[in-house]
């Protein structure tokens, strides 16, 4: 390492903090490491497809060393980080120290449970490569219990699925779990064949499913998945999971052994940045250049910050991959500028997109501004995901085991999978 370069730790290796390496590599004058827990990168928004077995996890996910080939000016921590110590410049991490000159945090957001104590430690959670094998380990062990007993209510506990949440995720993976009811379940566990084996409830605390999207893509998401069969419950909310039941806010109770989160996210407070640099959802406030405020050399990007200088945006930009990259694409052309020279971040509002099922999904696009439902949205929809992962061998994998799925209405990825603890033999 040169020592008379400046030296930037970036913590987390996301959407925000991959495009600011992508901006930095190679660049004189400046040297990177980039720290995370995990020692790959993996693509959230196809997560549901990994615990649903439609895609194998190495499909969406690249090992960070591989990525850095070739980028002699970033280096990798694999490390978790403890503390922030502004005074001094320096981070301390789950496995040493390191000091800079620079510090960007881009550590994405993390499921909230809202004080359910019940809820967090029942409901299986979706933001993490090892959260989407858990879900998928745990809904196949269900199954397979269900075939082996007789006592009805247990196995349509067993088999009834509730999602929390109607964005995106929550709407995706009702729609997959609802194609799989009726295509997979009942050719792979004959033993359910002819028994009323559950039911999946979609809850939502708003009055539609894809609240931020148009009034359109609402309303053909909501038909879509009702036709699949899903149960949509809206303006409720769940307030307690235990004895295998979801309580929701109305008053309804739904016998179920499986509770899916997807209602909420909160960014991470770190020890060394005071309370008062947090907005709503623990976002820490920044400027117009993504700095933290308070601080002349710390930054916060996409989930983790919340920006309202943007004036279309005066309430923060929403929780989206392409403000983050977007973000991370503008810090990094600032950083090699001289600071009068530097650009306030604008979000370039691309549009919102979400998958329901087989040839069904809604696109809307903001420039020009147009609306698809349908096969073209769901082709739409393809595209833009094959194209953002992260290489060539990500996407020619993705792509083929799609093409596989769809001619065969099936998937290939329903095996379970776990680790056992190694027991030391008798000799020793």
């Amino acid at each position: 390492m040169n020592k008379s370069s400046k030296k930037l730790i970036i913590i987390g290796g996301g959407f925000a903090g991959l495009n600011l390496v992508m901006a930095l590599k190679n660049k004189p004058g400046i040297e990177v490491t980039l720290v995370d827990k995990n020692n790959y990168n993996f693509f959230p928004p196809l997560l549901y497809q990994v615990a649903t077995g439609f895609l194998e996890p190495s499909s969406i996910s690249y090992p960070f060393r591989r990525f850095l080939r070739g980028k002699h000016n970033v280096h990798f921590r694999m490390a978790e980080l403890l503390k922030i110590v502004p005074q001094e410049n320096k981070v301390i991490l789950s496995n040493g120290e390191l000091f800079y000159d620079y510090l960007v945090l881009a550590t994405g957001a993390e499921s909230n449970f809202f004080g359910m104590e019940n809820v967090e430690r029942e409901a299986l959670p979706m933001k993490t490569l090892s959260d989407a094998l858990y879900m998928r380990n745990t809904l196949l062990n269900r199954l397979e219990e269900a075939t082996r007993i007789s006592d009805i209510d247990r196995i349509k506990k067993l088999a009834t699925i509730v999602v929390a949440g109607g964005g995106p995720t929550g709407v995706e993976l009702s729609g997959m779990f609802a194609e799989m009811r009726t295509k997979i379940v009942q050719k792979d566990y004959p033993e359910l064949a002819g028994r009323q084996v559950g039911k999946i409830y979609l809850v939502d605390g708003g009055n539609a499913v894809l609240g931020p999207m148009s009034e359109k893509s609402q309303k053909y998401s909501k038909e879509s998945l009702e036709k699949l069969g899903v149960i949509i419950k809206l303006g409720v909310t769940v307030k307690d999971f235990k004895d295998d039941t979801v309580f929701l806010s109305d008053g309804t109770v739904i016998p179920t052994t499986t509770l899916i989160w997807a209602a909420g996210v909160t960014a991470r407070a770190f020890e060394g940045i005071p309370a008062e640099a947090y907005g709503r959802g623990k976002r820490i406030t920044v400027d117009a250049f993504n700095k933290i405020n308070g601080y002349s050399n710390i930054y916060a990007l996409g989930d983790t910050c919340f920006q309202t200088t943007d004036p279309p945006f005066p309430n923060g930009h929403p929780q989206l991959a392409q403000v983050a990259i977007q973000q991370a694409k503008n810090l990094g052309r600032n950083l090699v500028r001289p600071v009068e020279s530097w650009t306030p971040f604008r979000y370039n509002d691309k549009g919102t997109m979400a998958i329901i099922g087989r040839n069904k999904a809604v696109a809307d696009l903001q420039k020009p501004k147009l609306h698809f439902n349908g096969f073209i949205a769901w082709m739409i929809w393809l595209f833009i995901h094959v194209m953002s992962l992260l290489n060539f061998r990500n996407r020619l994998r993705t792509l083929y085991n799609w093409v596989g799925a769809y001619f065969t209405m099936d998937q290939y990825f329903r095996m379970i999978i776990k680790a056992e603890d190694r027991k030391p033999s008798k000799n020793g």
